[in-house]
């Protein structure tokens, strides 16, 4: 496995700064409770099964793993593809992905510790771009921006599929299920899940650590980044798979 230097990009404004900063330290603290216990989660392992089926890594492709954590994604991809650029804005989720992937024997992964947001491609380089579980992590405007650049990275016919929560604010029946399927789980939990509603509750209203929005939201943002053939394929409760493809034809 090869790794490179932090990009530096020009340093980032007011929010975008503040909550850059807030996810790398937190995921710093938390990332080898993360790597020991992400395989014990049936659903998000669901999920990582379903990015890579509809991702369908190819041979002699060039892959990117937005927001990689300790490499659940980009390690499975890494045997079937040239090479993978793993990035997440945490430091030591890159050295645990580093350590997984020497253990593995993989030498093919790069890995990056840089925020999403900075991250700097050459345009139509890529093949496939996937992400699991991390965009909600990020502002809506830079949800939206992370799509684009994404698309922009993309060789023609290439594949953007990213895995996540993806549920809004209760406006359509959906939502109101999972959020209401999430408090019903808590509330069996006694006083430690009733703490956890509270706080969570608290995230939720003011969007402070996550910020899932709804699968149509992640449609359109898809449609409009220029993307095509594009849909959503709900995948366990809260958590949904959306797969766009880049346009081989010029539009007019």
């Amino acid at each position: 496995m090869t790794s490179r230097p932090n990009d530096t990009p020009a340093a980032p404004h007011g929010t975008a700064r503040v909550n850059i900063a807030r996810q790398r330290r937190f995921w710093d603290r938390n990332a080898s409770s993360w790597d020991h216990h992400a395989g014990d989660s049936p659903g998000l392992v669901k999920v990582v099964e379903r990015v890579v089926a509809e991702g369908a890594p190819a041979a002699g492709e060039r892959v990117v793993d937005l927001g990689c954590g300790s490499g659940q994604l980009a390690l499975r991809i890494a045997p079937v593809v040239a090479s993978v650029v793993a990035v997440d804005v945490s430091p030591a989720m890159i050295g645990l992905l580093e350590q997984n992937a020497r253990a593995a024997g993989i030498a093919n992964v790069e890995g990056r510790a840089v925020p999403i947001e900075h991250l700097d491609l050459e345009a139509e380089s890529v093949d496939l771009v996937v992400s699991n579980y991390v965009l909600h992590h990020l502002r809506d405007e830079d949800k939206a921006a992370a799509v684009r650049q994404a698309a922009g990275w993309l060789r023609p016919g290439g594949r953007l599929v990213v895995g996540d929560m993806m549920f809004g604010r209760g406006g359509d029946a959906r939502d109101r299920e999972i959020i209401a399927s999430k408090v019903l789980l808590m509330l069996r939990k006694g006083p430690g899940g009733w703490w956890r509603i509270a706080k969570n509750a608290g995230r939720f209203l003011f969007r402070v650590q996550e910020r899932p929005v709804s699968m149509d939201r992640w449609v359109e943002m898809f449609r409009s980044a220029g993307l095509v053939e594009v849909r959503a394929v709900p995948v366990v409760n809260e958590a949904a798979v959306v797969v766009g493809t880049k346009t081989t034809q010029a539009r007019r």
